[in-house]
C-alpha cells in the first residue's frame, strides 16, 4: 500500500552517520561535529541553497545533544509565536540545564521586529537558535543577532553523493525496494536536480509512480518532466535559472525567447508580481536612457498586475516583455552609478563645496555656506557653468552616453553646456 509520506521525508536521515554531504561541516574532526559531540553547541545559522539538508541537520543536532526542539517557519509565524516558544523555553529551564533549541526555517523572511523579539532570548541563553536561510545572512539577518551566531555555509551536493542517494532510495526505501527499478543513466536526473537532494528524490518518486517496473534513462527523465509543470520549483534552482534566462532574453532583444521563458514561469505558477518586479529592474538596467519610457511602462505593468491578478495579468506581462525586448538598449546609467559608488568607496567622505551647502541659519551664512552659488534659472537656457563636485574630484566623469538616438541628444547637449570640460 502506497504511503502518503513523500519519499524525501521517508528517507530523511536520523543521525550524522546517515547524513549525506556537507563533510566540511560534519565529517570527522570537523568544527560542527566537534560542537555536536561535546553537546555544547552555539547559536548558528545554516546558509545554503534549497534541498541541501539544513532542516535535516538541525533535527539531527537536536537529537544528538538531547534537547527540547521547537520549530517555527518564518513564512507563517509571527512575533506572538516567537514569544510563546520563548515562554515555554523559560518554563523548562532548571539549574545548569542546557537551553532548548529553536529552529527557524527561512529566517531571512522574518522582519526586523520579529528578529528583535529573538535577540534577548538568544543573548540570555534561554534558547539556542538554529536558523536556516537561502539568502546571504549578512544582508537578511540583523547585525546584533548575526553577531551572536556562528554562520555555516552548506553546499550543493556533489554528483557522486546524488547518485548514491538515488541508489540508496531504490535499495532501502520501504516502497521503492518492492519495485523493479533500473537506472541506466544518471545525467538528466542530476542535471534537473541542480544539486538539490529533495528535488532529486521528488523527481525519482515522480518517475516511478504508478508502475512496478521502470528503466530510467536520460530521454525518459526529460520526457516525463516536460509533461509535468509541477516540477517548476518556485523556491529552488529552476526558479533562478528561468528568471535569468527571461531577463537575458530581454537584454538580448529576443522577444520570442523572452515570451517562452515568461510562459514557463506562468505555467509553473510563478508569482506574477515577482516577474513584474524583475521587468522594472530590467527597464532601468538594460533599456535605461535609450528609451526612458520603458521604466514608466514597467512600473505601470507592476501596478496593473497587482490590481488585476491572474489570468489576465499574463496579457499585461506579455505586452511589457515584448516592449522591453524590442526596445533599444543602454546600460549607461547602471554603469555610471556603479562607477560613482566605487569612487566614493575609494575616496571616502569628501567635503561638500561651500557654495553647494545649505545655509538655513545666519551663522552658516557667515561661514560662507551657499555663498557664490549661481542659480541656473537666472541664466540663458537655464544653465551656468560652475563646479558641482568636491575640489578633489574636479572634472571626474562617471556617466558616458552610449550610441543610441536618445543618448546622442544627451551627448550633444552636454557638449554645448560644458564644452571641453565634458567633451565625450
Amino acid at each position: 500500500m502506497a504511503s502518503n509520506i513523500p519519499l524525501a521525508e521517508r528517507l530523511r536521515p536520523r543521525n550524522l552517520d546517515g547524513y549525506v554531504g556537507q563533510q566540511h561541516l560534519v565529517g570527522p574532526k570537523s568544527v560542527l561535529r566537534r560542537f555536536i559531540e561535546s553537546k555544547n553547541i552555539p547559536s548558528m545559522i545554516f546558509w545554503g541553497p534549497p534541498g541541501v539538508g539544513k532542516t535535516t541537520l538541525a533535527n539531527i543536532i537536536a537529537k544528538e545533544v538531547d534537547r527540547p526542539f521547537y520549530i517555527l517557519s518564518a513564512i507563517n509565524s509571527g512575533v506572538k509565536d516567537v514569544r510563546e516558544v520563548i515562554e515555554k523555553a523559560k518554563s523548562q529551564r532548571f539549574f545548569n540545564t542546557p537551553s532548548p533549541i529553536l529552529f527557524i526555517d527561512e529566517i531571512h523572511r522574518f522582519s526586523k521586529s520579529q528578529q528583535d523579539s529573538l535577540l534577548g532570548a538568544v543573548e540570555q541563553g534561554i534558547v539556542t537558535l538554529i536558523g536556516a536561510t537561502t539568502e546571504n545572512p549578512s544582508f537578511e539577518v540583523i547585525s546584533p543577532l548575526l553577531s551572536r551566531c556562528q554562520v555555516y555555509t552548506l553546499k550543493h551536493l556533489e554528483e557522486s553523493e546524488l547518485i548514491g542517494l538515488v541508489n540508496h532510495a531504490i535499495e532501502h526505501d520501504i516502497e521503492l525496494k518492492e519495485k523493479k527499478i533500473k537506472v541506466e543513466e544518471y545525467d538528466a536526473l542530476i542535471r534537473f536536480s541542480g544539486g538539490d537532494a529533495r528535488k532529486l528524490l521528488n523527481i525519482l518518486e515522480l518517475l516511478v509512480a504508478a508502475t512496478d517496473e521502470v528503466t530510467i534513462n536520460n530521454k525518459m527523465v526529460v520526457d516525463k518532466l516536460q509533461e509535468s509543470t509541477s516540477m517548476y520549483d518556485k523556491d529552488g534552482e529552476q526558479h533562478y535559472d528561468i528568471i535569468s534566462a527571461f531577463i537575458k532574453s530581454i537584454r538580448g532583444s529576443d522577444p520570442n525567447g523572452a515570451l517562452y521563458w515568461l510562459a514557463r514561469m506562468l505555467a509553473g505558477g510563478e508569482d506574477p508580481k515577482f516577474i513584474a518586479r524583475r521587468l522594472v529592474i530590467s527597464a532601468a538596467e538594460d533599456i535605461g536612457l535609450a528609451n526612458p519610457n520603458a521604466l514608466l511602462l514597467a512600473n505601470a505593468t507592476f501596478q496593473s498586475v497587482h490590481v488585476i491578478g491572474m489570468p489576465e495579468a499574463r496579457i499585461v506581462l506579455s505586452e511589457a516583455t515584448v516592449y522591453l525586448a524590442t526596445s533599444p538598449k543602454s546600460n549607461s546609467a547602471y554603469k555610471a552609478i556603479n562607477e560613482a559608488m566605487e569612487y566614493v568607496r575609494n575616496t571616502g567622505n569628501l567635503p561638500v563645496p561651500l557654495h553647494l551647502r545649505n545655509a538655513p541659519t545666519k551663522l552658516m551664512k557667515n561661514l560662507g555656506y551657499g555663498k557664490d552659488y549661481l542659480y541656473p534659472h537666472d541664466y540663458p537656457s537655464n544653465f551656468v557653468e560652475q563646479d558641482y563636485l568636491p575640489a578633489e574630484s574636479k572634472n571626474t566623469k562617471f556617466f558616458e552616453p552610449q550610441n543610441n538616438s536618445k543618448e546622442r541628444e544627451i551627448r550633444q547637449r552636454m557638449q554645448i553646456y560644458w564644452k571641453e570640460k565634458y567633451k565625450y
